[in-house]
C-alpha cells in the first residue's frame, strides 16, 4: 500500500483532562470510560481508526501522577511512560485555559524525546471571549518546541478533524497494524469490567474508594442475550457497605445503569450479576493487581 501510513499516538497529560473523551470522540463508539474522577483510565487501551490513507492507533493511558504512593500508582505512570517510548507521535492533552504544575512534569517527561510531539489544548468551549484563545496559543508556544498545537473540543467535537488531518505526516509509511474493522485490542470482558467500575464510580461519587476495581469471572453468550459475573473488590470491609449500600440499593443502582449500558454497546440484552468481595490493600500489591490485569511495563 503505497503512501499508506500507520503507528502507534500516545495520548498523554495529567489526569482528567479529556484524553479518554477524545479517544471515544475519535473513534466514535466508547472505548474508554469517562467520569470527571482522576485516576478513572488506569489501562493501557487501544483506540484505533483507520482510513483510506493512515491507520492511526490511539493509546489512551492513565493520567501522569506527582504523587504515587500506592503500587497501582506507580504501575499506572510506568504504563503512561511504556506508552510515550513506544509512540510514533505523542498527543500532550491540556486545558485550553490552564497551565498547572502537573502540566509542567508531564512536559518535562516529554522534553528532548525523538518523536514529534502535538499539543491539544482541550475544552476550548469553556473560552470567552474566543479572542483569548490566541493568548493561550502563545503562552504554550512559548513552553516547548511542538510539531503543532491544535486547539480542540473533545466534548463537542470542535476542531477534531484538524487534529486528525494533521496526525498521518507523523507516522511511518507502512501497511496497516491491524484488520480495518477493529476499535480496539481490548476484551469484551475488560470492557464490561470498565463499564461497572465507570457506574461505580459516577454513583458514588466522593464516596467511592480508589481501592475497588472490577474483575469479570464469566461472560458468557446465551439465546437471549449475553451473561456477566463479575468481582468488585474492596479493601476493607468499610468500602464493602459503601458499595453494596443499604439493603443492596447502591449495588442495584450500579447493576442496573452498567447493564443498560453494555446493552447498548454490544446490541443484546445483558443479564449481570455483581458481588463485593474484600481483598485487604490489594491497591499496594503488585502481585493482586497483576493477577487483576494490571499492567507493569
Amino acid at each position: 500500500m503505497t503512501g499508506f501510513r500507520a503507528g502507534f499516538v500516545a495520548v498523554v497529560g495529567r489526569p482528567n483532562v479529556g484524553k479518554s473523551t477524545l479517544i471515544n470522540r475519535i473513534v466514535g463508539e466508547k472505548i474508554s470510560i469517562v467520569t470527571s474522577k482522576p485516576q478513572t483510565t488506569r489501562h493501557r487501551i487501544l483506540a484505533i481508526r483507520t482510513t483510506p490513507d493512515a491507520q492511526i492507533v490511539f493509546v489512551d493511558t492513565p493520567g501522569l501522577h506527582r504523587k504515587a504512593d500506592k503500587a497501582m500508582n506507580r504501575m499506572m505512570n510506568r504504563t503512561a511512560a511504556s506508552a510515550i517510548a513506544d509512540a510514533d507521535a505523542v498527543l500532550f492533552v491540556l486545558e485550553a485555559d490552564r497551565f498547572t504544575a502537573e502540566d509542567s512534569d508531564v512536559l518535562k517527561r516529554l522534553r528532548g524525546g525523538r518523536r514529534p510531539v502535538v499539543a491539544v489544548l482541550n475544552k476550548v468551549d469553556r473560552i470567552h471571549p474566543k479572542e483569548r484563545l490566541l493568548e493561550h496559543i502563545a503562552a504554550l508556544d512559548g513552553r516547548g518546541d511542538f510539531a503543532a498545537i491544535v486547539p480542540i473540543s473533545a466534548k463537542s467535537g470542535d476542531n477534531v478533524d484538524a487534529l486528525l488531518a494533521a496526525l498521518p505526516a507523523h507516522l511511518p509509511e507502512s501497511p496497516p497494524l491491524f484488520p480495518e474493522d477493529t476499535a480496539t485490542d481490548r476484551s469484551a470482558e475488560f470492557r464490561a469490567a470498565e463499564i461497572v467500575r465507570e457506574k461505580l464510580t459516577v454513583f458514588l461519587r466522593d464516596e467511592l474508594p480508589y481501592g475497588v476495581t472490577v474483575e469479570v469471572e464469566r461472560y458468557e453468550r446465551e439465546d437471549d442475550g449475553i451473561a456477566i459475573s463479575a468481582i468488585v473488590w474492596v479493601e476493607r470491609d468499610s468500602q464493602k457497605g459503601i458499595v453494596v449500600g443499604r439493603q443492596g440499593s447502591m449495588l442495584k443502582q450500579v447493576g442496573r445503569a452498567a447493564r443498560l449500558d453494555l446493552k447498548r454497546i454490544v446490541g443484546v440484552p445483558v443479564h449481570l450479576e455483581l458481588w463485593v468481595k474484600v481483598k485487604d490493600n490489594w491497591a499496594d500489591s503488585e502481585a493482586d493487581l497483576l493477577r487483576l490485569g494490571y499492567e507493569s511495563p
